[in-house]
């Protein structure tokens, strides 16, 4: 069955930087877009970055020129680099994949940026 296993969340200092990782299982990984959500308390799931099969990647506006999402199709990883974190990067980052079984989520890591 299709699984995602994110980890590296934890709590930085504005201005730092976390490294959140997926690893993917169950499906043919090199075939899939990929895909980093993220949500606040409060605030609706939100899509953060996604990357297609061959590495072109798209941004949300918040995040452009601080993420970095990267994929490694042979290791079935997925990554998000993130720098110049804010206080309002903080939430639980989702890794998602979408196929014929919709909608895959892992268990979420939790990012806390704060002083």
């Amino acid at each position: 069955q299709v699984q995602l296993v994110e980890s590296g969340g934890g709590l930085v200092q504005p201005g730092g930087s976390l490294r959140l990782s997926c690893a993917a299982s169950g499906f043919i990984f090199s075939i899939r877009p990929m895909n980093w959500y993220r949500q606040a308390p409060g605030k609706q799931r939100e899509l953060v970055a996604t990357i297609s099969p061959a590495g072109s990647t798209n941004y949300a506006d918040s995040v452009k020129g601080r993420f970095t999402i990267s994929r490694d199709n042979a290791k079935n990883t997925v990554t998000l680099q993130m720098n110049s974190l804010k206080p309002e990067d903080t939430a639980v980052y989702y890794c998602n994949v979408r196929g014929v079984w919709g909608d895959k989520w892992g268990q979420g890591t939790q990012v806390t940026v704060s002083s």
